[in-house]
């Protein structure tokens, strides 16, 4: 026993005992199935490829080395120190660095992430793509990729600060870590500039994930109160109709992005300028835009900047208004525009078709009958039955959807419409 005065023996930490415990169990193995064993164990804690011999004698010699300095010490030393002793004094690590095993974990993760949004960065992104094609070419799949760009980001930058630029960054790679499957990897390759990475998905899902993104995307900013109406472009390539090499693929993605963001751009200054020209004689309600412009660009949100709100609905009655002095509108043109305006509510987000792709509903609580998905949304789903029979009452389904994991959630049939074999059912969602 102890006496109280003298110090306490330093306790063993997790890893010295792992160590005793694998030395006890390596001397009653045979030679090689030591020398394999301590081969992969060698090349994990200190990243050395050596044969087996040299790891049997090195292993020797740190048993040795151990035993030599408990006695000079005495006191136990622990085999960690007696294996960095031998390994240094063989030449076989020049510079050691000691460094904690958790800050060792932070380096490693800031070597490969972006600090600001959390996503993957660029050098993780060509390494990933690399392999992910690799393995796509082996077994025959297709592969993804889809690069993203913010619109009209530096305006942000420019009105409303960095800070709330950042902001902007963080709430976009949220939106990419919700949209996405474990498989699926997102990257931030640039300042304001996303790329994702979709084994096993075609080009129609996709497209479709792109679409769904950025409505989502535009759907979150709407809680920043943004002086500036930012939105994300994006760009799609596929293994293997697009290319077979990295280089190809993210030069076909790049390409169909800017392509992309051009058209938004010319679009944004054509209603610009319709908007800043004046026009005489006009009253401010009127319209001045051809009907078949309008078909061409229909408004995105019809919403008031100023009041937030949309406008209201002309009362029936009231005057129409004044027509320009001298117009180039044709006369079937001015007699639409004589029609009552009509203002709907913005939706949440677009209803995204799903025709062309394999998604489907397992109805019943047993699954015993089986639906094709037409289109989904935040609000419902639209079904085909093969059989002429049409859903009644609340029914508990689970939607199969490509991009997306098995969902189960409870429909409620709003109308249905019967077809040669078949009826469409379009329902909502119950919570």
């Amino acid at each position: 026993m102890p006496s109280p005065g003298a110090p306490a023996p330093p306790r063993t930490s997790l890893e010295d005992s792992y160590l005793e415990l694998l030395t006890d169990t390596l001397e009653a193995l045979d030679l090689p199935a030591r020398g394999q064993f301590l081969q992969r164990y060698l090349r994990a804690v200190t990243h050395l490829d050596l044969r087996e011999s040299v790891c049997l004698q090195l292993w020797d010699e740190m048993l040795t080395r151990r035993r030599q300095l408990s006695e000079a010490l005495n006191r136990t030393v622990s085999l960690k120190t007696a294996l960095m002793d031998v390994l240094s004094t063989a030449g076989l690590l020049r510079v050691p660095v000691l460094i904690e095993y958790e800050e060792l974990k932070k380096l490693q993760l800031n070597a490969f992430t972006d600090s600001l949004t959390g996503l993957y960065n660029r050098r993780m992104f060509s390494e990933s793509l690399e392999k992910e094609l690799n393995r796509a070419k082996r077994y025959n799949l297709p592969l993804g990729l889809i690069i993203m760009d913010m619109h009209r980001f530096k305006e942000v930058n420019d009105k409303h600060g960095h800070p709330r630029g950042d902001e902007v960054l963080r709430l976009a790679a949220i939106t990419l870590k919700k949209a996405l499957r474990t498989s699926d990897s997102a990257f931030r390759i640039g300042g304001d500039e996303f790329a994702l990475i979709l084994p096993q998905t075609d080009e129609p899902q996709a497209q479709a994930l792109s679409r769904r993104v950025e409505q989502v995307f535009e759907e979150s900013l709407r809680a920043l109160q943004l002086a500036v109406v930012v939105g994300m472009d994006h760009g799609v390539a596929n293994f293997p109709q697009d290319g077979d090499t990295v280089e190809t693929l993210v030069r076909i993605a790049d390409e169909r992005l800017y392509q992309r963001k051009h058209t938004h751009h010319a679009r944004g200054s054509e209603e610009t300028a319709r908007v800043a020209t004046p026009t005489t004689h006009q009253a401010p309600s009127a319209q001045t835009t051809p009907s078949s412009e309008r078909a061409a660009h229909p408004p995105v949100a019809p919403i008031s900047i100023e009041t937030k709100r949309a406008p209201e609905k002309p009362q029936e009655g009231s005057a129409a208004p004044s027509a320009p002095a001298t117009s180039d509108i044709p006369p079937k043109s001015l007699a639409a525009d004589k029609l009552p305006r009509a203002f709907t509510t913005p939706r949440k987000a677009e209803r995204v078709s799903m025709t062309g792709t394999n998604a489907y509903a397992i109805l019943g609580e047993q699954g015993e009958r089986r639906a094709r998905v037409l289109d989904l949304g935040f609000g419902g789903v639209a079904l085909e039955l093969e059989s002429s029979e049409a859903l009644e009452g609340n029914v508990l389904a689970i939607l199969h959807v490509p991009i997306l994991p098995p969902v189960r959630v409870n429909l409620k049939p709003v109308w249905s419409q019967r077809t040669d074999g078949s009826v469409r059912v379009g329902c909502t969602f119950v919570s």
